[in-house]
């Protein structure tokens, strides 16, 4: 093993870097240390590329009414954070979106031929949807029978599209779904 240091490391020694590599199995490696800054957490990433993601994160702070101003402004203003109440019921519909926003949600709503569309119930996908998805959110076998779809809202050009499974839904599109019967 040999670890080499362009600029001698703020946060770090060489003992355990030699340790990290060990703990790794890494035993035969030459490793080149460009940045004075890196930490552990630095270094351990580099190792573990091709086996680490990382995944959103959104925190949520509760009892804001319990909290000055000041620090409720400073809190607010972090990334990836939203401030509610539940006692006060304030932010609660602020986390409700975010969490969608975050999550890259969508809302279909269905249609039955010569029916309103049903806006009590809606079918969840995720962003960059198409029908064929939706179709397997209602039963797997409806794409097997799937003749065409209707769609009403910010995906269709006009009202109503006539579109086929690889259409890409919008959030709350109303969608109607053509089959024909199999017998």
């Amino acid at each position: 093993m040999k670890i080499t240091f362009t600029s001698p490391p703020k946060n770090l020694d060489e003992r355990m870097l030699y340790n990290i590599l060990k703990d790794y199995k890494m035993l035969n490696v030459e490793v080149l240390i460009r940045d004075d800054n890196i930490t552990v957490d630095d270094f351990i990433d580099v190792i573990m590329a091709d086996h680490r993601t990382y995944i959103p994160c959104l925190y949520v702070y509760n009892k804001i009414d319990a909290v000055s101003l000041s620090f409720l402004d400073s809190l607010a203003r972090e990334p990836q954070t939203v401030v509610m109440s539940c006692e006060d019921d304030l932010g609660i519909d602020d986390v409700v979106e975010r969490c969608w926003k975050e999550l890259r949600l969508l809302r279909i709503y269905t249609k039955r031929k010569g029916d309103d569309p049903d806006f009590s119930e809606a079918l969840i996908v995720r962003q960059k949807a198409t029908i064929e998805d939706v179709c397997d959110q209602i039963h797997r076998s409806l794409k097997d029978t799937f003749k065409y779809a209707l769609v009403w809202g910010a995906s269709a050009r006009h009202v109503p599209q006539r579109v086929g499974l690889a259409h890409v839904v919008a959030d709350e599109d109303v969608v109607s779904i053509i089959s024909s019967f199999k017998a």
